[in-house]
C-alpha cells in the first residue's frame, strides 16, 4: 500500500458544553479516550482519538466546549478550542436537537465566520435526534443552514450510534490524501499518564457533583510497569482550599477510597492489565494560576491572559 492509497487528516469537534463531543469521539474511536460526564466543561485538553475507516486515518481533536469565558482557565480553554478548530482539515459543529439554535450556537457560528479560513470544510451534526420529532428536526436544520453554509448536514445520536457511520464514512472520504500520522493500532496520542488522570478526574466530577466543579485537577506523578504485568500508578488530586480536601476525602476517607476503586477498575480495563492506583489529595491554593498546571492539561497559560 502506498501513500497515494491512504488518507489522513484532523477533524475538530466543536460545540457548546454538553453537546456530545466526547460521546461522539468515543463512539468513532471505539474506545474511551475522552472522558464523558453530564457536568459541563469536563474536557480540558485537546484530546485526540485516532479512528481508522478503510484506508483513511481520521484524527479527532476533541476541543473544550465553547462558552463565554470568565476566568483564566475558561479563557485558555476557549482559546484551545478555536486553535484546534483553525488547525483542523474539517470542522464538525455539534448542535443538540432539543435545544436548537441557542444564543451559544449562534455565537459559535458568528465566530466560525471570523476565526476560521473561508476555505475550511465545516459540517453540521445535529445530535440527540431521538429527543425531537421529525418536523422539528427539518425546521432546525433549515434554520442552521441559513445561518452558515455547511458543507454537509448529519442527523445523529452519538449515544445510540444513529447516523455516526455515515458521518465517519464522509469524513474518511473528505480528509486529504497522504500518509498516516500514527501506527494503525494507536488510538490516542495523549500520554497514558494523562488519560489515566482524566479517568480519575471523571470519577471525582461525577461523585462530587456541584460541590467542586472546577476546583480540582488530577496529575499522574509516578507510573511503574512491573515485571509481573501489573502497573502501579500514583496520582495527586489538587484542590484549591482546605475545605475542599475534606470533601474529596469524605468521612474516614470513604469518598476518595470509592473514587479510587472506580478509577482503578476503569484504568485497568483501558490498559488491559492489573492496576494498583494510589491517590493523594493536596491543597494547592493557586493551581488555577500556575503555568505548569496548564501545560499538564494541554492548554497554553498565555491564552488565559
Amino acid at each position: 500500500m502506498t501513500d497515494q492509497d491512504t488518507r489522513a487528516g484532523f477533524v475538530a469537534l466543536i460545540g457548546e458544553p454538553n453537546a456530545g463531543k466526547s460521546t461522539l469521539l468515543n463512539r468513532m474511536v471505539g474506545a474511551k479516550v475522552s472522558i464523558v460526564t453530564h457536568k459541563v466543561q469536563t474536557t480540558r485538553a485537546r484530546i485526540r482519538g485516532v479512528c481508522m475507516e478503510g484506508q483513511s486515518q481520521i484524527v479527532f481533536v476533541d476541543t473544550p466546549g465553547l462558552f463565554r469565558p470568565r476566568r483564566r482557565l475558561d479563557r485558555a480553554m476557549v482559546a484551545a478550542a478555536w486553535g484546534g478548530a483553525a488547525d483542523a482539515d474539517i470542522i464538525v459543529l455539534l448542535v443538540e436537537a432539543h435545544r436548537g439554535l441557542t444564543e451559544g450556537v449562534q455565537a459559535i457560528i458568528d465566530n466560525l465566520k471570523d476565526k476560521i479560513p473561508s476555505t475550511a470544510i465545516v459540517a453540521l451534526a445535529v445530535n440527540k435526534i431521538d429527543k425531537v420529532k421529525a418536523e422539528t428536526l427539518l425546521a432546525l436544520t433549515a434554520k442552521l443552514n441559513e445561518a452558515f453554509p455547511f458543507a454537509k448536514t448529519f442527523l445523529i445520536s452519538a449515544e445510540r450510534g444513529y447516523g455516526v457511520d455515515d458521518l465517519r464514512e464522509w469524513l474518511a472520504a473528505e480528509i486529504p490524501a497522504g500518509p498516516w500520522f500514527y501506527p494503525e493500532d494507536q488510538i490516542a496520542d495523549l500520554p497514558m499518564r494523562m488519560i489515566a488522570a482524566e479517568m480519575t478526574r471523571e470519577k471525582l466530577t461525577l461523585r462530587l457533583h456541584e460541590e467542586l466543579p472546577y476546583q480540582l485537577t488530577v496529575e499522574t506523578e509516578k507510573w511503574e510497569d512491573r515485571p509481573d504485568g501489573s502497573t502501579r500508578i500514583d496520582q495527586v488530586v489538587y484542590v484549591a482550599r482546605d475545605g475542599h480536601k475534606g470533601i474529596v476525602l469524605g468521612a474516614k476517607g470513604e469518598t476518595i477510597k470509592a473514587i479510587g476503586q472506580q478509577a482503578r477498575a476503569e484504568i485497568a480495563t483501558f490498559l488491559d492489565r492489573p492496576v494498583h492506583l494510589f491517590l493523594t489529595v493536596k491543597v494547592r491554593p493557586n493551581w488555577l494560576e500556575e503555568a505548569e498546571r496548564y501545560s499538564e492539561m494541554g492548554l497554553d497559560f498565555k491564552d488565559g491572559d
